[in-house]
């Protein structure tokens, strides 16, 4: 599969990057590591007419501590995140989300801010054109119809990064740029739900850094996914739990899914295991339903709904049992 003709256009500097963004908007597709977008445009997902590669702007490659806590350039590659030392310390659980991306090839070319905005994925629309034409297209693409769910008017495609539930249980925020502005937002509140649409970026705008905040520093978590194959796959089912203990009692626990619904999403109801002070085998059995309860998969990967439903709920006992007994 060849890719569409389209024209380059490498910037050495943010503002220059974000004033070709502007000039192009609606008709350019930004390029970090590429190993997303570049099979995609293979497939005829997108045709740009502009691409533009970020690789050479060097301020938003690297990994900085502040007093309100880690900032991480939208470019620092997975590889970088993986083998940080400082991460390690202090946000665990980022690093092992990491460290389970694909393959170490990947790893050294995908960044923080391309995991951050992976479109979403489902079995319907990660096809080549010929295969999608022969099916009538759908919502996503070109088409009007869900296959996954017909006579639905929503898109169901999966979001299926794995470092995205990780930074949410750090309660992460995320810098988005603008040739005349600067905005913060929690990254909660970056995605929508939905399938098709499925960040809130203006096609003007960049992604530009990841913030970690202070207050979640030392919090001890892991990642867990599910995937065919132990290596390069996409997560079908994803779990990021963190902990915090004091005393031997819990202070707080966060738990994130992946891949299991349009968005990655906190799980909520916690609150009550908070409460009881200990987790213990019961406690981590409720937090694996109010997990299950969460997660909405459909059939937009090889594996079924019940399937990936269930190794959530799983996933998640296991997880939170593992964590407490270390």
């Amino acid at each position: 599969m060849s890719l569409p003709d389209f024209r380059l256009s490498r910037p050495r500097n943010l503002p220059d990057a974000l004033a070709y963004l502007t000039d192009h908007a609606g008709n350019v597709r930004v390029l970090a590591g590429g190993t997303d977008l570049i099979p995609s445009m293979r497939q005829k997902l997108f045709e740009p007419e502009h691409v533009l590669d970020l690789r050479q702007i060097q301020q938003l490659k690297e990994i900085r501590e502040t007093e309100q806590g880690i900032e991480i350039g939208a470019l620092t590659t997975l590889h970088e995140i993986e083998h940080s030392a400082l991460l390690r310390e202090l946000y665990p659980v980022l690093v092992d989300a990491a460290r389970t991306v694909a393959s170490p090839l990947i790893r050294h070319m995908g960044t923080i801010g391309g995991n951050v905005c992976l479109d979403t994925r489902c079995l319907w629309y990660n096809q080549s054109l010929s295969w999608r034409k022969s099916c009538g297209f759908c919502i996503k693409k070109d088409g009007d119809l869900c296959h996954v769910a017909p006579g639905g008017t929503k898109c169901w495609a999966a979001f299926s990064a794995d470092t995205p539930p990780a930074l949410l249980c750090l309660n992460a925020e995320i810098e988005i740029a603008s040739a005349t502005a600067t905005r913060q937002i929690p990254l909660r509140d970056f995605y929508t739900g939905e399938g098709d649409d499925y960040r809130r970026l203006q096609p003007s705008e960049l992604v530009t850094k990841v913030i970690l905040p202070r207050s979640r520093s030392g919090y001890r978590g892991t990642y867990r996914k599910l995937r065919v194959r132990g290596s390069i796959d996409y997560p079908l089912a994803g779990v990021a739990v963190v902990v915090k203990r004091s005393s031997g009692h819990i202070d707080d626990i966060q738990i994130a899914l992946t891949a299991v619904n349009p968005a990655p999403v906190l799980v909520e109801g916690l609150t009550a295991l908070m409460n009881r002070g200990q987790i213990d085998e019961s406690t981590a059995d409720h937090a694996g339903e109010l997990a299950a309860r969460t997660a909405k998969p459909l059939t937009t990967s090889a594996l079924t709904p019940e399937y990936r439903r269930e190794t959530i709920r799983v996933f998640t006992k296991r997880t939170l049992l593992a964590l407490i007994e270390s």
